[in-house]
């Protein structure tokens, strides 16, 4: 758990959707890569509609989001103090208005839970410490690690979306099933997007929505290939076009074509 705010000597500021937004991470803790940037680009928010992030972490991924669409009004929630702070900063050095409240998912602040939201997003912990080792540093433990169950950080989301809202979250691949059934139980229009890593590699992680009173049928989407090429065959980036528009031109990443 990181209490306190960091110092200069602790961070370094990266450059996200091609340099559109600078944002400032620790140098050692829990540092955001990609999948927030493609958890952003997923979500089908427009001008004037209201979307709140649970467990913002620095801010990447509502950041990303407001960068990409104007006129949205963004909220986030995070339990680390240190890193509310970061997102508070990071917001304020790119000139995105974003209210960050500090809070626990399994204990939603009352400053949230008298609001609702026609989007909430989520990047939860991906591992089940039951299965594995935590890490070293405690801020990026909290980041990785999973303290609240995941059938909580479904059930806070599904409570804090407004009706006809949705709900989506990234997510490790061999954890779908725990997370479809939570999302079943208070969600409808349940759609699955698989990221693969490579043409023909299984999928790692996976995007997954729902909608508060939807009631279409479940819809598994064509997965979204993040490299080009077999491997990895020389220096730099392989993304597909695609993916690199996500993350560099601040393209959007839909679940279907």
């Amino acid at each position: 758990m990181r209490t306190e705010p960091f110092a200069e000597s602790e961070l370094r500021r990266d450059a996200f959707l091609g340099g559109r937004l600078s944002l400032w991470q620790p140098t050692h803790g829990y540092r955001a890569g990609i999948d927030p940037v493609l958890l952003a680009a997923s979500i089908p928010a427009h001008s004037g509609q209201r979307v709140l992030d649970l467990g913002c972490g620095s801010g990447v991924a509502v950041l990303c989001l407001g960068a990409r669409v104007p006129g949205v009004a963004l909220a986030g929630l995070e339990v680390q103090p240190g890193y509310a702070d970061l997102a508070r900063r990071n917001a304020a050095h790119n000139g995105i208005d974003l209210d960050v409240v500090t809070g626990d998912v399994a204990a939603v602040p009352s400053a949230l839970r008298q609001r609702l939201f026609d989007h909430v997003i989520a990047n939860p912990p991906y591992f089940d410490r039951d299965a594995g080792s935590p890490a070293r540093d405690a801020g990026r433990e909290q980041g990785l690690g999973e303290g609240v169950p995941l059938a909580d950080w479904v059930a806070a989301a599904a409570r804090r979306v407004a009706p006809k809202g949705f709900v989506t979250m990234i997510q490790r691949a061999e954890r779908v099933p725990e997370l479809m059934g939570e999302m079943s139980k208070a969600l409808g229009s349940l759609e699955l997007l698989p990221l693969t890593p490579r043409a023909g590699r299984a999928a790692r992680l996976v995007l997954m929505r729902g909608r508060k009173g939807g009631r279409a049928a479940f819809r598994l989407h064509d997965g979204w290939c993040i490299h080009a090429g077999a491997a990895h065959a020389c220096d730099g980036e392989d993304y597909t076009p695609a993916t690199a528009a996500v993350l560099r031109d601040a393209a959007a990443l839909p679940f279907s074509a």
